[in-house]
């Protein structure tokens, strides 16, 4: 896909660890990872979470900042962040906004019942605020590889 041809991110600005506010609308000029996932220290999101951690600095060589998003408050972040030495914020998205607008929202099946849950999923973002990239239903292991290496090649 040309680079024109690319859908627009969708914008938002919600509250996010380190007492900030992040705003896809702001961070313009700079390549974004947002990857979205269901819940803080479960342990599935601990170990995607430690691998985008552990490529950190990759993904700043390549330009690129990273943000985790979930559903969870911006305190339980703060936990979560602090317990696993993040070098990046986690955005906190109670009300489902960016959710709502990435349209990650889906049923799921947790131990036989239904439930609505965040579908594991990440963006690529380039620095014009299109999406480069999207995974959805992503899969743990090799994923923070494979999204390294695309944004490397962008």
């Amino acid at each position: 896909m040309r680079p024109d041809d690319r859908p627009a991110a969708p914008d938002f600005e919600l509250p996010a660890t380190s007492d900030t506010n992040v705003s896809l609308k702001a961070l313009r000029g700079r390549k974004i990872v947002l990857y979205f996932y269901p819940k803080d220290n479960t342990p599935g999101c601990t170990n995607e979470t430690a691998d985008f951690r552990d490529r950190h600095e990759a993904f700043t060589a390549a330009g690129c900042s990273v943000f985790g998003l979930s559903r969870d408050s911006v305190k339980s972040h703060e936990n979560f962040k602090a317990k696993l030495g993040l070098p990046f914020e986690l955005i906190s998205d109670p009300d489902e906004v960016a959710c709502g607008a990435f349209a990650v929202m889906k049923q799921k099946n947790m131990y036989g019942k239904k439930v609505r849950g965040i579908e594991r999923s990440t963006f690529v973002i380039d620095a014009e605020g299109r999406i480069a990239r999207e995974w959805r239903g992503v899969k743990i292991p090799g994923h923070a590889d494979e999204v390294l290496d695309f944004v490397r090649g962008l």
